[in-house]
């Protein structure tokens, strides 16, 4: 069997001697080599802005999404989209473990797991599709998938359903981070709190900036705003448009009485939210853009033009203990594990 590396190297044809997820193409054989994890795959939890970019590109037909979802896998070998960049997750079923990490891995065959690392570095085959969810972003399909000896997983827990887990498990990175942003007493703003990573950091920023604190949502739909509210997951609640930043800046500041916020939060699925969560930040605060729609460049250079000192956190969606936290979240609060079941399970 062949040797491979940790970082799945080994995979990378173009360009040679980059890591999977730069690389524009990878390799995906399934035969696997002896450092590697064959999965079964069973549903992809496809990453929320590089979905809602191919439902629009697709003008919302499951045939044209199915299409263009093949596609990226055929030419890349993976499933990263060349417009957001970003992939998502998977649910599937251990087939085969390599030799090389026997006493490496508390996985066994059969174990069902989630992938917590991205599929804009997963090796990916797609051999058939299943029923699409577009309006929770998962996709069911038949194929395999390679976890490589470095990818993090996390097995799919008895007492929930899988697609709960599943929804969950995509953007643990998000709660996790806020759990170690918020201190007590903080004005929190989450952008984008009305979704399904938004309404986790809400209840965990509640959490932590407790009694002292402010947490405020922001959402662009009175509806969603409305089921944020009755689940009591903010102290306010703001209807704006996030790519409008003297909007979002007016109504922040109104119910802060200017102070503004210590921590901004943007989980924001489309672009041109930046300059929003920045100017709605105090100076020496803290912006934690998860959003993959984030542009780095519209960040620092627009934070620079409007003379923010703010510090600003990308989007890493790994934090220690992420899996378990985020969880643990729908053990917590039945009201949050309610709204969630309705929605995405």
């Amino acid at each position: 069997m062949k040797k491979g590396s940790p970082y799945g190297t080994h995979r990378v044809i173009e360009p040679k001697g980059v890591l999977p997820q730069p690389a524009f193409k990878i390799d995906n054989d399934m035969e696997i080599y002896d450092n590697e994890i064959l999965i079964d795959v069973k549903t992809l939890n496809v990453d929320s802005a590089s979905f809602t970019q191919i439902k629009e590109q697709a003008g919302g037909d499951i045939e044209e999404i199915k299409k263009i979802m093949k596609g990226i896998v055929d030419e890349r070998g993976k499933h990263q989209n060349p417009v957001t960049g970003s992939g998502g997750m998977l649910i599937g079923v251990v087939e085969e473990i390599g030799p090389a990490l026997e006493g490496k891995t508390e996985l066994k065959v059969g174990d069902k797991i989630a992938t917590l690392v991205s599929l804009s570095l997963t090796p990916l085959r797609i051999d058939s599709f299943g029923e699409i969810r577009k309006d929770i972003d998962q996709v069911d399909i038949k194929g395999k998938a390679i976890l490589f000896e470095s990818g993090i997983f996390a097995k799919i827990p008895e007492d929930m359903p899988e697609n709960l887990a599943l929804s969950v498990l995509d953007v643990a990175g998000a709660p996790a981070q806020t759990a170690k942003l918020v201190k007590p007493g903080d004005t929190v703003v989450v952008l984008g709190g009305t979704g399904k990573s938004g309404m986790l950091c809400l209840y965990e920023a509640k959490k932590r900036a407790g009694v002292t604190g402010k947490v405020i949502c922001v959402g662009s739909r009175e509806k969603t705003i409305e089921r944020a509210r009755s689940a009591n997951l903010a102290d306010e609640y703001v209807v704006a448009d996030a790519t409008n930043a003297v909007e979002v800046m007016e109504k922040i500041a109104a119910v802060t009485d200017g102070e503004m916020a210590d921590v901004v939060i943007n989980t924001v699925n489309i672009p041109n939210t930046e300059m929003s969560s920045i100017l709605i930040t105090k100076d020496d605060g803290t912006v934690y853009f998860f959003s993959m729609a984030t542009s780095f460049t519209k960040a620092a250079l627009g934070a620079e033009g409007v003379g923010k000192d703010v510090n600003m956190i990308v989007g890493n969606g790994y934090s220690k203990g992420h899996a378990a936290i985020s969880l643990e979240l729908m053990r917590e609060s039945e009201t949050l594990r309610k709204i969630f079941t309705e929605l995405y399970a």
